[in-house]
């Protein structure tokens, strides 16, 4: 009767996480920073590469193959350290914030309300560092062929194909955030409340 009970508890509108996660974020906003420059620098290497592609293509610049093969290994490491990061940022926020998570389960959240703020800091902080490496990718690598090629390269600017990496960048730097966050997320709402409160970090 008493799970009964608990599994009916307050569930807390998606408006209220948002805000709960937000505030953390801006608390710990030197350790936001740490994990966002992870991303920032991921995706900012993934766009630089996509967009010297297609740049090279539209101004007919032959690409060596072998430098693309290297290229896309370093992309996937670089992403995949980025995982990484994120997951040991997400286990230290976890760690400090025991008594905050345990006193939530204390006051009725349940654990789809942990796993929410959670994944919600991680979407947040996917955003911001994608959209900044992005534009930060693409404006190195549009100077570098600017500098070598002269004003040809803004003649023959492959807009289209710079947006539309923009944008995949953005999703993949988003699906990287949630992927990272997915384990420490499941081991916050995992907590017994009781344990979490007595906790000294």
């Amino acid at each position: 009767m008493e799970e009964e009970k608990i599994g009916r508890q307050i569930t807390l509108p998606l408006s209220d996480a948002v805000k709960i996660s937000f505030n953390s974020l801006k608390i710990r906003f030197g350790r936001s920073l740490i994990t966002i420059g992870g991303i920032f620098l991921g995706i900012a290497f993934l766009v630089s590469v996509l967009a010297s592609s297609a740049i090279s293509f539209s101004l007919a610049i032959e690409d060596d193959p072998d430098v693309k093969v290297k290229q896309t290994w370093l992309v996937i490491l670089s992403l995949l350290v980025c995982v990484l990061g994120i997951m040991n940022s997400m286990l230290m926020s976890v760690t400090e914030r025991y008594k905050e998570i345990g006193t939530m389960k204390c006051l009725g959240a349940l654990d789809k309300f942990v796993v929410e703020l959670f994944i919600l800091e991680a979407v947040f902080q996917g955003i911001v560092g994608s959209l900044g490496g992005s534009l930060f990718g693409i404006i190195g690598v549009t100077i570098a062929y600017l500098v070598k090629n002269g004003f040809k390269v803004i003649v023959y600017y492959p807009i289209i194909k710079i947006i539309f990496y923009i944008f995949i960048s953005v999703v993949i730097g988003i699906v990287l955030s949630v992927i990272g966050c997915i384990y420490p997320a499941y081991k916050a709402s995992k907590m017994v409340p009781a344990e979490a409160m007595r906790t000294e970090v």
